[in-house]
């Protein structure tokens, strides 16, 4: 779709899930052989839940249609009725998944307040509920990198490792919503296949930053997934000739990786640029391809969107007077510099 202020196509930093299948991957989808998943036939399917497990250092992996999917079978499959959830206030599994974890779970949440999304180990540690009638059972601690609220941030490596040394000591799961994770690889420069030692399940997105159409896979051991498998069936996330969809999966593991520094390198050039306006009041320091920014009173939120969507450039409100931009692989260094341009022109 083209831009009302010109032939040129809109620019949509609102979110990485607008990206859509480069040629490359369209045609490894087309040529993709395919069996019934349901029956775990389907070899492109099976490929792909392998090479990601492998990826994280983990025995099995589960491709689900969503990453809310896959982090709701998760949580479903790590607790039971009267037990309760640690996580971040602003974690993605609370905040954003329509109440998933009471609806299919059944089970409490204790929220804890974070660092831009971030929770250290003595923090987990005071919200584990001692034995006691009155209280439910803390089964499951939720971790998200990186965290979509807090700006696109990342974990410290040792803050992770303390956390699930932590757990372990008080038998209680723990979970990574890695929706970007490789966006925290790329930044941080941790290996992927360390993540396999802290976590006993991780949700990986396919359809943000790696330009994937739909999916995500969820990670554990042979038994973990075993049991998620049953889960995923009663929530109707069951599918058939899935390896259509495998495919762009596997071609994004291998192509769009590494590319996801360009994203980075944009989303910090967006940052300085914005710290420049004179109608910014606050830029949150971008880790990787998330841009949150605040926009002083006199110019409403509703008007600086309207602004840029006159400009051909879509953004995302993320609360009153907080805006969100988000690059990714089809926001090349050309579109950058048509944002900066347009920015320049809001009075």
């Amino acid at each position: 779709m083209t831009s009302p202020a010109s032939s040129l196509p809109f620019i949509d930093l609102r979110s990485d899930t607008v990206t859509r299948p480069s040629a490359g991957m369209l045609q490894a989808m087309f040529s993709a052989p395919v069996g019934d998943d349901v029956y775990e036939e389907d070899p492109t399917v099976c490929e792909l839940e392998a090479v990601s497990a492998a990826r994280f250092g983990l025995e099995a992996g589960l491709f689900c249609p969503s990453g809310t999917m896959a982090n709701q079978i998760a949580i479903k499959a790590h607790t039971e009725p009267l037990s309760e959830v640690v996580c971040e206030q602003t974690a993605h599994v609370y905040l954003w998944e329509v109440g998933g974890i009471a609806f299919h779970s059944s089970a409490s949440v204790a929220l804890l307040v974070g660092d831009r999304g971030r929770v250290t180990a003595a923090q987990v540690r005071d919200a584990i509920r001692p034995e006691n009638l009155h209280y439910p059972t803390t089964s499951l601690i939720c971790l998200e990198n990186t965290h979509n609220r807090g700006g696109g941030t990342c974990y410290a490596w040792n803050d992770m490792q303390e956390i699930a040394d932590l757990a372990r000591r008080e038998g209680i799961a723990l979970h990574l919503d890695g929706a970007r994770v490789f966006n925290a690889v790329v930044a941080t420069g941790q290996r992927s296949e360390d993540y396999g030692q802290l976590f006993d399940s991780i949700s990986v997105c396919l359809s943000k930053g790696l330009g994937t159409p739909v999916g995500s896979v969820l990670l554990g051991s042979a038994a973990f997934i075993r049991k998620c498998r049953r889960i995923r069936k009663v929530m109707g996330g069951g599918m058939r000739q899935a390896g259509y969809l495998a495919a762009a999966g596997l071609y994004a593991l291998e192509h769009n990786v590494e590319r996801l520094a360009d994203d980075h390198r944009r989303a910090a050039q967006l940052a300085e640029a914005l710290l420049q306006q004179p109608y910014v009041t606050d830029v949150l320091a971008p880790e990787t391809n998330l841009v949150i920014f605040r926009l002083a009173d006199r110019l409403p939120a509703v008007d600086f969107l309207r602004n840029l969507e006159e400009q051909g450039i879509r953004a995302s409100s993320f609360g009153p007077q907080w805006i969100r931009f988000v690059t990714h692989l089809d926001v090349d260094d050309a579109g950058i510099e048509r944002v900066l341009a347009a920015l320049g022109k809001i009075s």
